[in-house]
């Protein structure tokens, strides 16, 4: 294939725009991909609104990508023409730095993202590097295994640094959320999930994937949790949380962007509660999540869309109107 179709973003709060492209070719080290599925996550959200600082040229977003490797860079390890590999936001490490050596490499200074840094997954073909890229697990078709790249997988993350507290409680019912609701439920927690005022679809979702409550966020928290994890981009929602766990409880903000965290009174976090963040991922999560998530198993509830109605997508998340994951489907284009 000498050129593809690619969704584009040339600038930030501009609508993608679908262009033909020169196809990539795999260099030193990379699996050239042809791309089966992308999941939106709420992340291209924020590159294509401006949320995240501009890079100052065009990028193809995108980094929830199953593709089938096509071809291989000189001494790409690991997998072979024709195998299925699940391409995340963690793109490439220096390996060198402290943080890359002690095992926060999610920290890295350095770092590339995909979809950001690098070009990403809404595209007919993408490369990677062959070192950050993983094997799914076959229970899963495309579409399905494609949240579980990030949504997934930065929710697996904010669940660990929540601690192993029995109730839990859930700010933003969306694509992570769903995820490790599952993956919550299944360890033998109690799941509270906080929506958007009036937002009965989400609440219904919810208690479908077995929630034992779920409300507005508006309100007080029927019991006091042990822990909860933000997940929508929405600052006001830290106190909220912090007014609901119990003393010595975590709140986790799960997201790469929020909006301004309002003051609050001391008290909201004396009695020694926890404030913490997710920053990125670590392969180690990837590990981690995807032998859960099969073991369990967790459920992806997909909805799909064509390449060229990435602009569809991103609106339905923008605005709150999907239960699940958005997936593309370049090979519906």
């Amino acid at each position: 294939m000498q050129s593809m179709k690619a969704m584009v973003l040339e600038r930030p709060g501009a609508p993608l725009v679908l262009t033909e492209r020169t196809a990539p070719v795999a260099g030193p080290g990379q699996l050239l991909l042809r791309v089966k599925a992308c999941a939106v996550c709420r992340t291209d959200l924020h590159i294509a609104d401006g949320d995240l600082p501009w890079l100052g040229r065009p990028v193809i977003p995108g980094h929830e990508i199953v593709g089938e490797v096509i071809g291989l860079g000189d001494g790409a390890a690991g997998f072979a023409i024709g195998d299925r590999a699940g391409v995340p936001w963690l793109g490439w490490t220096c390996g060198r730095c402290a943080f890359c050596r002690s095992g926060q490499e999610n920290l890295c200074d350095g770092a590339s993202f995909t979809g950001y840094q690098i070009d990403g997954g809404f595209a007919e073909l993408t490369v990677a590097d062959a070192r950050f890229c993983f094997p799914l697990p076959p229970s899963y078709s495309d579409a399905e295994a494609a949240p579980l790249l990030c949504a997934g997988l930065i929710g697996y993350r904010s669940l660990t640094m929540a601690g192993p507290g029995e109730r839990l409680g859930v700010y933003g019912f969306g694509a992570a959320a769903h995820l490790i609701t599952q993956l919550a439920v299944r360890q033998g927690r109690e799941v509270y999930a906080f929506t958007r005022p009036g937002d009965r679809q989400a609440q219904d979702f919810a208690r479908s994937l077995g929630c034992v409550w779920a409300g507005s966020s508006a309100g007080e928290a029927p019991v006091a949790l042990d822990a909860a994890i933000i997940f929508a981009p929405v600052g006001q929602l830290v106190p909220v949380a912090l007014a609901a766990v119990r003393k010595g409880g975590i709140v986790v903000c799960g997201g790469i962007h929020m909006s301004d965290i309002p003051s609050f009174p001391y008290g909201l976090i004396w009695g020694e509660r926890q404030l913490r963040s997710v920053a990125n991922l670590t392969r180690q999560d990837a590990h981690g999540f995807l032998a859960a998530a099969q073991q369990m198993p967790v459920r992806a509830e997909v909805i799909r869309y064509r390449l060229q109605d990435a602009n569809a997508a991103l609106d339905d998340l923008r605005a709150g109107r999907l239960s699940g994951a958005a997936v593309l489907i370049p090979t519906e284009i």
